[in-house]
């Protein structure tokens, strides 16, 4: 047993989206051996409500807080210091202060940092090994973004990329080791900083399989009766991410209509926490935009198709896996079917333009038989594979301590 510095740019928990799901589960897992030291950020005043509970749960906590408007106009600073701006954005002097303060009296035997932002936290020098989870390589994030924007968004994203990226390789090149959520982005990330090829590793992401499964006495979040009823597709996201933005633009603009001449009774579901307006503009009769809901369980269970048509996004999604083990069949852009651990067409269906979305979701709706088997072997899939502690296991060897007298 030791004792863990731990820093997340998130509060993690609850674990409702992506990142907080995969930080949760490794603190958890951290938990299970060590006293863990928790630094992290609240971004979120809705999340204030469930600090008793990460208290309940790590003692040892430290949360700053983060306004999202006047953390974008801090990180502008780094237009003048030539840093990247993320850095800024999640900077915080008392967050600083606790972390030296911890590292100085508490007989820190490891740090581990998730998200390479919260790495500027810990000096070059601190004595002890560093353990990052990446999870992505968020510069080319930053790079891919620009492309899909004018001037001047473009050069902006553009600079981040490349800023990012020199920041990345430096902390990849302090710490013990370096994690990402799939092979492909830890050989991305290898070929980007060659440096640090040696000391990089993938640790998948897992789900909750006992949590997200079906449940018969499950009742439809859906309205309607008989020929009334919706034909429900589902996407399931934190609405405030672009990607999640695009992904669900691009299918009500260019997918769903194509689908609705076959399937008049067909309706979109948008399911997520804090919808902009670009993103609320969508709805309509064929469209519902729920904003948060309590629990996503009932509209996966309930969903005819789950879809997550993703332009922009790379490493496993946790909204894929999670529709799996709830057994529905999901239709995902290619580029996150690649990173999943799945057989093609029998598990998990692929789709990389408008006509493949509309073929392969037409296919399901046309074949219930089809769609009860991929989606039972889906579920199969999860619990086969994607177990968070057989993945998180693998950084147990970097941190194990002597006991402490």
């Amino acid at each position: 047993m030791g004792n863990l510095l731990y820093l997340v740019h998130r509060l993690p928990y609850p674990p409702n989206k992506g990142d907080k799901v995969r930080s949760y589960h490794l603190l958890k897992h951290l938990l299970a051996q060590h006293r863990v030291f928790l630094g992290t950020f609240v971004d979120d005043p809705a999340d204030e409500a469930y600090l008793a509970t990460v208290r309940d749960l790590c003692p040892d906590l430290h949360v700053a807080r983060l306004n999202p408007r006047s953390a974008k106009l801090r990180s502008l600073a780094g237009l003048l210091s030539h840093e990247a701006l993320s850095l800024h954005y999640y900077h915080n002097s008392g967050l600083q202060d606790w972390v030296r303060q911890t590292m100085a009296t508490q007989q820190i035997d490891a740090v581990v940092i998730f998200s390479s932002v919260m790495a500027q936290y810990v000096d070059a020098e601190c004595g002890v090994p560093m353990l990052v989870d990446f999870v992505d390589v968020d510069s080319a994030k930053w790079t891919q973004y620009a492309p899909d924007h004018t001037w001047p968004l473009s050069w902006l994203y553009r600079r981040e990329g490349e800023r990012l990226l020199a920041y990345e390789r430096a902390v990849a090149a302090r710490a013990q080791r370096s994690f990402f959520v799939t092979d492909n982005e830890a050989d991305m990330f290898r070929r980007l900083a060659p440096e640090s090829a040696a000391s990089v590793d993938a640790v998948s992401n897992g789900v909750d399989a006992d949590f997200f499964s079906p449940d018969p006495a499950r009742a439809s979040p859906f309205p309607g009766t008989g020929e009334a009823t919706h034909i429900p597709l589902v996407f399931t996201g934190a609405m405030d991410y672009w990607p999640n933005i695009d992904a669900v633009t691009w299918f009500v603009n260019d997918i769903l209509p194509t689908l609705r001449q076959q399937w008049p009774r067909l309706c979109f579901y948008i399911v997520g926490r804090s919808p902009p307006q670009a993103v609320l503009d969508l709805a309509a009769a064929d469209v519902v935009v729920t904003g948060t809901v309590a629990d996503v369980r009932p509209y996966l269970q309930h969903a005819a198709v789950v879809v997550a048509p993703l332009r922009v996004a790379r490493g496993i999604q946790n909204k894929i896996l999670e529709a799996m083990a709830m057994a529905r069949p999901v239709v995902a852009s290619q580029s996150c079917v690649a990173a999943i651990s799945a057989e093609p067409e029998t598990e998990l269906l692929a789709a990389t333009s408008v006509a493949d979305f509309v073929a392969q979701i037409n296919a399901l709706l046309a074949s219930p038989e089809r769609t009860a088997s991929i989606g039972g072997a889906g579920r199969q899939r999860v619990l086969q594979s994607y177990s968070w502690a057989a993945h998180l296991s693998k950084i147990d060897r970097y941190l194990n301590f002597k006991a402490k007298p």
